[in-house]
């Protein structure tokens, strides 16, 4: 794969030179020939990182959309860890489901049975999007269930996928959801029950065992950690969600999100909007705090008229990023969804990964370069 890279960046730099400008056929394989030290010291490393990647050019003509598709390492079978990012479509099928009932709107007051926190859906969603609250993806979690939300998205063309656990939680793998009390009104509540669901079995996919060891309760375990009961949702069924979120009238009916256009609309104004705009501290959250592509690699606000509607997540040495970046000033509009694992010494849960050092510049980067690409190639 490494000696193929190399020949297709070193065939796009020739053609560039000769004919005065680049318009690659591939713009995925051009902006990782890029001499960005953040695109290329990962470069140098290609195997250890594990990168895939996905990218959708957009084009227009009057009511007519066209999605061009192009991909790099792309393999539904070698497994990442997708961290947060399965809070996009746990939060997309909530509000499906709230459609659904009778019970339970977006306003309605309601808590998890056995929890402190009174909440609205509503207000759930804008926490998993503004900063990846692991709490309000939990309290999904009870209302939906482990099988309602694989076989929704499975009947949606949204595959391979396998949601089995929560996140960060003690409860994280109990198959038995706990009841969401809804208050009626001021005095009156309703238990909605709980559900039962099965237990998940054993993935048997590549790179499923990664590593050399890992870090179980401050003791080092020398043998290479095993995914194979997490969560499982690969970079195609990501961009496949984001797709049907963005552009749902592509899409035969049975494969649409079953919103009504208040829920559509709370969705993606959560999944645009900065911490800041939500009421949280831009001290320490900060506009990119979520958001790894253009601007990750920045404490500074970004630009007013860009607008990235997204869902990050990273755990275990893995960053990933799936977006809809949209630039309202010079009509510039793309799909990107990207993975990388950054663990240089091969130990899972130690916390001594390089995030911040390679992970989210690279991420950045790509963006960037691919943005690029896009206002030049509209101009």
């Amino acid at each position: 794969m490494k000696t193929q890279f190399i020949w297709y960046s070193a065939l796009w730099i020739l053609l560039g030179a000769c004919s005065g400008q680049v318009s690659p056929k591939d713009p995925i394989e051009h902006v990782l020939a890029s001499e960005d030290p953040r695109i290329k010291s990962v470069m140098e490393k290609l195997d250890a990182h594990e990168i895939q990647i996905l990218f959708t050019q957009i084009d227009r003509s009057g009511d007519s959309i066209t999605l061009t598709d192009h991909s790099f390492q792309i393999d539904e079978e070698a497994y990442f860890y997708p961290a947060s990012t399965v809070k996009f479509p746990i939060a997309v099928l909530a509000l499906e489901y709230v459609n659904e009932l009778k019970e339970l709107d977006l306003n309605t007051l309601f808590y998890v049975e056995g929890d402190t926190i009174e909440t609205t859906v509503a207000a759930e969603v804008a926490k998993v999007f503004a900063v990846s609250d692991n709490e309000a993806n939990n309290r999904f979690v009870e209302l939906l269930g482990q099988d309602r939300i694989n076989e929704r998205l499975q009947k949606k063309g949204i595959k391979p996928v396998r949601i089995a656990h929560r996140l960060s939680t003690s409860n994280a793998d109990e198959v038995v959801t706990k009841p969401l009390i809804v208050y009626l009104n001021d005095s009156t509540t309703k238990s909605m029950g709980s559900s039962t669901n099965a237990p998940p079995q054993d993935l048997r996919l590549k790179k499923i065992i990664k590593g050399s060891g890992y870090i179980d309760e401050d003791t080092l375990i020398g043998e290479p950690f095993d995914f194979s009961q997490k969560n499982y949702y690969p970079l195609i069924a990501q961009h496949a969600t984001l797709k049907r979120v963005l552009f749902p009238e592509l899409f035969d009916s049975s494969q649409q999100f079953g919103l009504d256009e208040e829920s559509r609309l709370l969705l993606l104004n959560a999944m645009k909007s900065r911490p800041r705009e939500l009421g949280y501290d831009p001290e320490i959250y900060y506009d990119s705090y979520v958001k790894f592509f253009l601007y990750g690699d920045s404490e500074s606000p970004y630009p007013e008229n860009i607008e990235i509607y997204n869902k990050v997540g990273y755990a275990y040495g893995t960053l990933t990023d799936c977006a809809y970046i949209r630039d309202v000033k010079n009509d510039v509009e793309f799909l990107l969804t990207a993975t990388l694992l950054v663990n240089s010494n091969g130990v899972f849960n130690d916390n001594d990964y390089e995030y911040e050092k390679i992970g989210i510049p690279f991420l950045a980067a790509l963006g960037q370069e691919l943005y690029d690409l896009e206002l030049h190639r509209k101009e």
